[in-house]
Order: structure tokens, then C-alpha cells, then sequence
């Protein structure tokens, strides 16, 4: 099993522990992921990105409209 060493009593734990054997901290990861889940938190996106996820999809169908306009224009 994989150890690390306790941020707080530097006595190695167990990263599956969810507290540390010796001073009992928690044993948790703060991640940024882990801070948007907590908080929910969703600075980066914005309404476009809602509508269309794939940004290549939004691409192509640029791609046919332009197409379809030049060609019946």
C-alpha cells in the first residue's frame, strides 16, 4: 500500500485512511475539482459552452452554413 506522510504530526498514514492513525486529521485531497464539487463552482464557462460542448461541432456546422450560403446566394 502507498503511504504519505501526515501534513500535520509528519507520521506516515495510509492515502486509503480517512484520518490520520496519530492526531486524527482528515486525510482529504483538496483539489480543484473537490473545491467546484463543494462549492459548485463554474467560473470558466459561460452559455455558449452550454448550448454547444463540442467546440469542433459548432465548427463544422459554421462551415455548412457559410457553404450553403455562398451557395445559393
Amino acid at each position: 500500500m502507498k503511504k504519505k506522510k501526515c501534513p500535520q504530526c509528519k507520521n506516515l498514514i495510509l492515502i486509503t485512511s480517512p484520518t490520520c492513525l496519530y492526531c486524527g486529521r482528515p486525510n482529504k485531497f483538496i483539489t480543484k475539482e473537490y473545491v467546484n464539487k463543494k462549492w459548485n463552482k463554474d467560473t470558466n464557462k459561460n452559455v455558449f459552452d452550454y448550448i454547444f460542448i463540442n467546440k469542433y461541432l459548432v465548427f463544422i456546422l459554421f462551415l455548412i452554413f457559410t457553404i450553403i450560403v455562398i451557395i445559393f446566394n
